[in-house]
């Protein structure tokens, strides 16, 4: 069963998403909070394995509660760190951009189809990240930095780790990166691994938001 945590400022944004999620057979909504501080202490209490984190809400937004999760995780000692997917209603939207660098495993969009959205919980569960490509080189277009590419030519990619980085960045998982690139599977995880490791970067979002932040992938490709 994956326990979901719903943070939305909006009573029947939440109601729907507990309508949708819970007609799943393996899905669970555990609990619902109205804004971020609320979210980061049901978080906390509750555990869960994914939140749907609304990024615009009073008081605490979900950009900072997404950041306070982040920073729970990655603190000694922490448990379970939930994987958190922001809620949106625009594609382009500065605040979701700042939270999948922030940590967030992916995003949707609030017009969603059901079907859709029980199956992103699934994927975020069970480690995997949400990348749209379209959408993702539309939030990264503009945004190339200097620390990006310093971090980009720290890492020092093999010529193998550069070519799965780059397949990652057209949203390809690991299955479809080996039957692009005639490897096995496990050797892609060893790959996306390793680039992971010498990015510093937390998931497979992280890895691809930087990618295209240090022009290593250009948004027009």
């Amino acid at each position: 069963m994956i326990d979901i945590l719903l943070a939305d400022d909006e009573e029947l944004v939440r109601a729907g998403l507990r309508a949708v999620l819970e007609a799943q057979g393996d899905l669970r909504v555990v609990g619902e909070a109205s804004d971020g501080a609320q979210a980061v202490a049901l978080a906390r209490e509750l555990c869960p394995h994914v939140v749907l984190m609304d990024v615009r809400m009073p008081g605490m937004d979900g950009l900072a509660a997404t950041r306070e999760l982040v920073r729970d995780g990655a603190a000694p000692g922490a448990g379970r760190t939930p994987k958190i997917v922001v809620v949106t209603t625009f594609e382009v939207d500065d605040y979701v951009y700042q939270a999948l660098r922030a940590g967030a495993d992916g995003f949707l969009l609030k017009r969603t189809r059901p079907a859709e959205i029980a199956q992103a919980v699934r994927l975020v569960a069970a480690g995997e990240s949400l990348l749209f490509p379209a959408q993702i080189r539309r939030l990264a277009a503009g945004r190339g930095n200097g620390a990006a590419r310093a971090t980009m030519t720290r890492a020092a990619l093999t010529e193998r780790e550069a070519e799965v980085l780059r397949q990652m960045a057209r949203g390809l998982s690991n299955g479809e990166i080996a039957e692009q690139l005639f490897l096995g599977v496990q050797t892609v995880k060893t790959h996306v691994s390793g680039v992971l490791a010498k990015l510093g970067a937390r998931d497979r979002t992280q890895a691809v938001i930087l990618a295209y932040e240090s022009g290593f992938v250009a948004p027009t490709d």
